[in-house]
């Protein structure tokens, strides 16, 4: 039954409210991690640039607490009238709805992928009174010396949590996850020598490994880093495993589709600009450029990968 042309018009000028009301409304991109972190310089990056193509400010704010759950919290409740996005990772939107019954929130059900802007690697390293310098030394090491076999972590329950877990079931080495409040002390300790291995996010290990402080012995990306060419993957060094991470623009539920394609589109161009590209790669992180489908193919490709791994593990925060 066809709808009354009053009808049709009346929800079409509706629509054109809502986004012209959006266009004069100040944007903002809600973060759920402290000023100066890597996703928080996304944000910032990303921010700068879609500002001037929406012709509106474009506010970046930093809402802390409970690993980054407060913030989906917080955009999910978003109202229609305020244009909000979130900047999330997997640690956000994949590890925690499935490791807290009471998260607040569901990925899939309460958000709309917007664009996926960047991905990163994550690295295994040792301090200097480790004797390896290979992957495969590494493992020997650690089950010769199973009183020393543990590894530190930014944060416990974190995807280089995970990760580390896969390379320990790979290489049968029976691990202790030590767990940390950010990559600086785990980086401290690593220096010091309290924990003698660590898994992080490769950007963060690079600068001590660069140092000679720390090494790096492998990348979990699927071929060689361009952040340090001469760094090996975790399959050249005999371990058939790749991972990654990313960020993520996510539209809640309440911001009309029409806007979030909008957005999503308005990003690639931001994500194309050779400018933002060099931002990227200055802050060592790799820029990606996706459309809202390919980020919905990514985020289903992933979801699929990582989510058995993290329910096998038994995680419990």
């Amino acid at each position: 039954m066809r709808k009354p042309l009053a009808f049709v018009l009346t929800a079409a000028l509706a629509l054109c409210a809502t986004l012209a009301h959006a266009q004069d409304t100040p944007l903002r991109i809600v973060v759920g991690y402290a000023p100066g972190g890597a996703t928080d310089r996304v944000a910032r990056i990303v921010a700068d640039k879609l500002g001037s193509k929406l012709g509106t400010p474009v506010i970046v704010e930093n809402k802390t607490g409970a690993g980054g759950r407060l913030s989906a919290q917080a955009v999910k409740a978003a109202p229609a009238n305020q244009p909000t996005l979130l900047l999330a990772n997997p640690a956000v939107m994949l590890v925690a709805p499935l490791v807290f019954p009471d998260a607040g929130y569901d990925p899939e059900r309460d958000f709309r992928p917007v664009s996926h802007v960047n991905s990163y690697e994550f690295g295994v390293a040792v301090g200097s009174a480790v004797p390896v310098k290979e992957l495969p030394h590494l493992m020997a090491w650690l089950r010769a010396n199973p009183d020393k076999a543990n590894f530190g972590v930014p944060a416990t329950g974190s995807l280089p949590h995970f990760f580390g877990l896969m390379v320990g079931d790979a290489a049968k080495v029976r691990a202790e996850v030590v767990g940390y409040r950010g990559s600086a002390p785990l980086l401290n300790d690593l220096l010091g020598g309290q924990v003698p291995v660590a898994f992080d996010t490769f950007d963060s290990l690079l600068p001590q490994h660069e140092a000679g402080k720390i090494r790096i012995l492998a990348v979990s990306s699927a071929k060689r880093s361009p952040l340090d060419a001469k760094i090996p993957t975790f399959k050249e060094s005999g371990m058939d495993l790749a991972a990654t991470g990313w960020n993520t623009f996510f539209a809640p539920m309440s911001m009309p589709k029409a806007q979030a394609e909008r957005l999503a589109g308005l990003i690639v161009e931001v994500m194309k600009d050779p400018d933002t590209q060099r931002k990227f790669e200055t802050a060592k992180m790799e820029p990606v450029v996706a459309t809202m489908a390919q980020t919905e193919a990514m985020l289903k490709a992933y979801r699929a990968q990582w989510a058995p791994v993290v329910q096998r593990s038994g995680f419990k925060p």
